[in-house]
């Protein structure tokens, strides 16, 4: 089974996950319902069960939250991955949002690295400040082990920007984490 959970527990969040590589149930409470919304479509255009239940410092702001919950999903992809034998390693997808381009190509090799490059015209898509798309994506990967590129090639509503950026991140996981026929490990080095 490629599941994990994961319970983290600071002064600012408290959180907890459950993640199924391979489907399961989504169930999704951060107390950020824009967030709800993007982990949500994460789990469904991934394929992923994910429940994940946040309470965090939100008389704050919601940085802390939404960077956490990225920790803790990092870390959750990392368990349920395991030595990341059998998997086809590397994926990447566009994803159209009406107006809105993004683009992500994953590579999960244990080597964390991150370029984010995108520009939300908007501050805010309700109770989400943009500006934490960064720190999820960052935050997610590099608790994960998988060097992420993703770029907003174009959009002016920052609403459908980050949904594409979200769901171009599961589609490009999703194929990542795809089970190869041998059960190998794809890599010159036979270990990752």
């Amino acid at each position: 089974m490629r599941t994990a959970e994961i319970t983290r527990k600071t002064k600012e969040t408290e959180i907890t996950i459950k993640l199924n590589l391979d489907g399961g149930p989504v169930k999704i409470e951060t107390g950020i319902g824009f967030f709800d919304h993007m982990l949500h479509a994460f789990a469904t255009h991934g394929g992923f069960g994910l429940e994940v239940s946040a309470v965090g410092d939100l008389f704050v702001d919601c940085h802390h939250t939404i960077e956490d919950t990225g920790i803790v999903l990092g870390q959750a992809f990392l368990q349920a991955l395991g030595d990341r034998s059998g998997i086809a390693r590397f994926g990447s997808f566009y994803v159209p949002m009406d107006e809105a381009l993004a683009f992500t190509a994953v590579d999960i090799s244990g080597r964390p690295f991150v370029v984010f490059d995108a520009a939300f015209q908007q501050e805010r898509v309700g109770d989400y400040d943009s500006c934490m798309t960064e720190e999820f994506v960052r935050a997610f990967a590099v608790n994960g082990g998988m060097t992420l590129h993703t770029r907003l090639m174009y959009g002016t509503n920052a609403h459908h920007c980050i949904e594409a950026i979200f769901k171009s991140i599961a589609h490009a996981l999703r194929l990542a984490v795809q089970q190869n026929q041998d059960g190998s490990v794809l890599s010159t080095k036979g270990v990752l």
